[in-house]
């Protein structure tokens, strides 16, 4: 039960939702410096495609072998307590991290270590930030809380984040670095003025924990809607996660832009999501769940081709515009579709467990983009990934067009 006294306006207006916003606007920047000046500052150094892949693997292994305990931990504690903590951990492992770089210490070794614990701990504050999302928005207004969260995250991590470590890079590396933790302990520090639930979560014996870590697992994989997302997100990730891994390599050695100049990039796949996210659920609702993620799948093919086919710099931010409309519309949509049927008592495993089936091929599509650039291009390893995520948006068009009549029986409890 709520404290009504404690929280006085529910949903995406009260007090709590939106002191949870800023916390998740001031987490958001920090990372898109980091998204940014981590695999920037890697490619400058090493110049080196498969030490890029390295650290890109790095970054991404945490969701396969972390997030599933991460969930279950998260639902047994308070969410509010764990999402403070490891925001807390990521500003200080961050802080000390530019002092390493200053020192000139930063070896490849030194960068993916911690890629793997910054990683590592946003697998917590993911699940901690998820479950406090559904509580205090409600169940009813998911598809605004969602709408506003991505607007936020994208503005952070693809605008504010990008073009702040475009201007630190350009000045001294490091001080991206510094950003970066000072904007994660703020985080911290906004998170725990949010009010939450007064109670504690029930406890639970820690022999348990691998069966709470199934229960989220099985409940998620037997939701015929949500199986089919979870299948489409994964395929894609494995794909898209490679371009990233060699993206910024492929600007400054082919397309010849400016290191500090790649940033920019990002903000424009922000400038697509940020338009996608309050069109997504008035299309939803005009034209279906499933046909609108369809169309984004094809928005995104066109998006990373337009990149792979670049012969001209310009061509480059036109083509994250493009990639951020599809990625934005679809992540607003599958998001509200998985908390809306996802039980409180589920909700850090269901979203550890989504993470994991859903980017599980993340590590595999970074570490073989680096070998595949090395034999081939790096044009090539692009050009590949827009072929690729065509076909899948191929086969998996039937089931993502029926995925509204998918939604209402899932709703009424058929699962397969």
């Amino acid at each position: 039960m709520w404290d009504a006294g404690a929280v006085s306006v529910m949903g995406v207006r009260g007090s709590a939702f939106r002191r949870l916003l800023a916390a998740w606007g001031a987490s958001s920047v920090g990372d898109g410096v980091l998204t940014a000046a981590l695999p920037l500052f890697t490619a400058v150094t090493t110049r080196d495609p498969l030490s890029v892949s390295v650290v890109a693997v790095a970054a991404v292994v945490p969701w396969l072998v972390v997030a599933l305990p991460a969930g279950a931990l998260v639902d047994r504690w308070r969410p509010r307590t764990a999402l403070i903590a490891s925001l807390a951990f990521r500003g200080v492992l961050t802080l000390s991290l530019a002092g390493v770089i200053s020192a000139g210490e930063a070896s490849v070794l030194v960068l993916s270590a911690c890629a793997f614990a910054l990683s590592s701990a946003e697998t917590f504050a993911d699940s901690a930030g998820q479950t406090l999302l559904v509580s205090l928005a409600g169940r009813d207004d998911l598809e605004r809380a969602n709408g506003r969260v991505v607007s936020v995250e994208t503005a952070g991590v693809e605008i504010a984040g990008p073009l702040a470590a475009a201007g630190l890079f350009a000045w001294r590396p490091e001080f991206c670095f510094v950003a970066v933790g000072s904007a994660l302990l703020l985080a911290s520090a906004l998170s725990a003025s949010v009010i939450a639930h007064p109670e504690r979560p029930a406890k639970v014996e820690s022999s348990a924990l691998r069966a709470e870590v199934l229960e989220g697992m099985r409940f998620l994989v037997r939701q015929r809607k949500l199986r089919t997302v979870v299948g489409v997100v994964g395929l894609t990730a494995f794909v898209t996660s490679g371009v990233n891994a060699v993206a910024f390599l492929y600007a400054i050695d082919t397309l010849g832009l400016a290191a500090a100049s790649v940033p920019t990039l990002l903000v424009c796949t922000a400038i697509g999501a940020l338009a996608a996210a309050p069109l997504a659920s008035w299309a939803a609702a005009r034209f279906g769940s499933g046909p609108v993620m369809l169309g984004s799948l094809g928005v995104l093919a066109i998006g990373i081709a337009v990149l792979g086919l670049a012969a001209a710099q310009w061509a480059a931010w036109m083509s994250y515009l493009v990639m951020g409309v599809g990625a934005g519309a679809w992540n607003v949509l599958s998001s509200a579709n998985r908390q809306r049927l996802t039980p409180p008592s589920l909700m850090g495993r269901v979203t550890s467990a989504h993470r994991v089936l859903a980017w599980g091929l993340m590590p595999l599509g970074a570490a073989l983009a680096g070998p595949i650039a090395a034999a081939t291009s790096l044009r090539a390893v692009i050009i590949g990934a827009a072929v690729l995520v065509a076909a899948i948006a191929v086969l998996v068009g039937p089931r993502l067009r029926g995925l509204g009549r998918a939604m209402d029986e899932a709703e009424n409890g058929d699962a397969v």
